[in-house]
Formats: C-alpha cells, sequence, structure tokens
C-alpha cells in the first residue's frame, strides 16, 4: 500500500511526464511559416473537402489503422503540378463504432477549406507532409485557423520560399 507521501509524488511524475510530452507536441502545430511548411513538400495546394471516406489500411511499421480518405477539390495549386482534384490519407476517422483520433492531425468534414502541404509515402500516396503541420485549415474568412496569417498571406510564404517573389 502507497504512502500518504507516494500518492502525491506517482501523481507529480504523472503530471510532469504528461507535460513533457504534451508541450512539444503542441508547440509543433504553432506559427511554422508557411515556407518552411512547403519546402520539402512535393506539393502545396488550396482546396475544399468534398467527401471523407475511412478505411482500414496498414502503415509502414505494419500497424493497422484507421486511415481517412480526404477527397479535395484543388481551387488553387502553390507548388507541383495542378490537379483538379487530390486523394489525400489522413490518419484517423471512424468506422462502425470504432473510431481513432490522432492528437496532431485534423479531422475533416465535407466543406472544409485548408491549404495542403503534401508529400508521397511510399505507396505513392498523398500524404500531409510533416504530419500536423501540413494540413492548415481556413476560417470563413481566408484565414489560418492557428495563426493570424491569411491566405494571401500563405500564398506570399510559399512564393517566397520557393524563390518566386510575390
Amino acid at each position: 500500500m502507497a504512502s500518504r507521501f507516494e500518492r502525491p509524488a506517482r501523481r507529480l511524475v504523472l503530471l510532469l511526464t504528461i507535460a513533457l510530452v504534451a508541450v512539444p507536441a503542441l508547440a509543433q502545430r504553432r506559427d511554422v511559416p508557411a515556407a518552411e511548411r512547403a519546402r520539402d513538400a512535393d506539393q502545396v495546394v488550396v482546396g475544399r473537402v468534398t467527401s471523407v471516406a475511412p478505411v482500414w489500411r496498414n502503415n509502414e511499421f505494419g500497424d493497422r489503422l484507421i486511415v481517412s480518405i480526404v477527397h479535395v477539390a484543388v481551387e488553387e495549386t502553390l507548388k507541383g503540378a495542378a490537379q483538379p482534384s487530390a486523394d489525400v490519407e489522413v490518419e484517423g476517422g471512424t468506422i462502425g463504432t470504432l473510431t481513432l483520433r490522432v492528437s496532431d492531425l485534423d479531422e475533416f468534414v465535407p466543406g472544409d477549406r485548408a491549404v495542403f502541404y503534401l508529400k508521397r509515402d511510399r505507396r505513392g500516396t498523398l500524404v500531409p507532409h510533416r504530419r500536423g503541420l501540413g494540413l492548415q485549415r481556413l476560417d470563413a474568412a481566408g484565414r489560418a485557423r492557428e495563426s493570424s496569417a491569411t491566405l494571401d498571406d500563405i500564398r506570399a510564404e510559399v512564393r517566397a520560399g520557393l524563390g518566386r517573389g510575390r
């Protein structure tokens, strides 16, 4: 049986462990410039989600995961080959009564608009480049949800990062 001093110490260790894991994960999502997000991406597009279809997939480590195939109607291509639409595989989703939520990845529903920084995985499938940093949701006014950047700011940053100027 734990003494009355051991219980608070265990709680403190647990809280510190959670803080050490959670704080860097949260810090990763904040105000990373669009140029940096786009730097090694194969493709950067602005688009609207038209459908989301969850499926079972095995990842590169052999884990069986729920992955949502997010169909995006491409409005604008900022980097890479232009195409009218793209299917992006994003870890997480719901199949039946089973839901997988991935802390560093956004969940999408039809109608959502975002900037997608994409790369091809080993299977040739489009996935978010740098995981959660590869998805930058836009609100109705065209502002990135996790920063004060507008879509025009993002366009300019990506072009500048690619050496194209404004």
